[in-house]
């Protein structure tokens, strides 16, 4: 991860402190992508943010993944190359392995990393021009005005032939890789205290199997569109 990235995600997280806790009028824009495990959601995340730098907006859009747990662990003051070491594959990861590679001189409570993930998550939210794949963005951001949330799905035989391509992996492997990330995904959320005794709403839900990398983008433009979200943070142009 380049430090420019690293910078832009300290500035935002200073400014989120100009907000005050549970005040979100002015929060956003926002857009959280929640996926199976198998429909490439970062792939589309990134397509989806190069339509959107290509309009005349007040940011540039980033799209946040485990650059979220980078984060999380300067925030913590430890080392961020022993959590990319517990992060060696996408979402492969758990509090119990994340715990160990901080090693014992640097540990931190598992409800001290919990907290702090789920706060930065929060603010990158707030600050707005984020993308936020995974990490319960979308439960974490559910108040937010200005957002929308995505929901990528898709029938199993789909996203096992997506693994097994991205991933070199035999369809016996690609089976054991979506059961292990999922299992993971649990954990992670109720580590994160954001599982919700109701059923959680998204604002467009998307079979990936029936349509392309460039028709989804294009349904999450139009939502985007429809709702509204960006129709205050557009750049003005001066006709003369």
């Amino acid at each position: 991860m380049g430090n420019s990235l690293m910078s832009y995600l300290n500035s935002r997280l200073q400014e989120e402190k100009s907000f005050q806790k549970g005040h979100v009028g002015a929060a956003g824009p926002v857009i959280t992508i929640s996926r199976e495990v198998g429909c490439n959601g970062l792939k589309v995340a990134n397509l989806l943010a190069t339509e959107l730098n290509k309009q005349r907006m007040l940011a540039d859009w980033k799209v946040l993944s485990k650059e979220i747990f980078y984060e999380s662990a300067r925030e913590l003051n430890l080392a961020p190359e022993k959590v990319l070491k517990a992060l060696n594959k996408e979402d492969s990861y758990t509090f119990e392995q994340i715990l160990t590679a901080f090693g014992e001189k640097r540990y931190k409570s598992e409800a001290k990393i919990a907290n702090t993930v789920k706060e930065v998550v929060r603010s990158l939210a707030i600050n707005g021009f984020n993308i936020i794949v995974g990490r319960a963005g979308h439960i974490i951001a559910a108040d937010i005005k200005n957002a929308l949330h995505i929901r990528l799905e898709a029938p199993l035989e789909y996203r096992l032939k997506n693994i097994m391509c991205n991933n070199n992996l035999s369809r016996a492997e690609a089976i054991a890789f979506i059961e292990r990330v999922e299992k993971e995904r649990v954990t992670f959320r109720k580590a994160i205290r954001a599982e919700q005794s109701h059923e959680v709403h998204f604002d467009l839900m998307i079979n990936r199997a029936s349509f392309s990398d460039r028709q989804v983008v294009e349904l999450i433009l139009f939502a985007i569109d429809k709702k509204q979200i960006l129709a205050d943070y557009k750049q003005k142009i001066d006709f003369f």
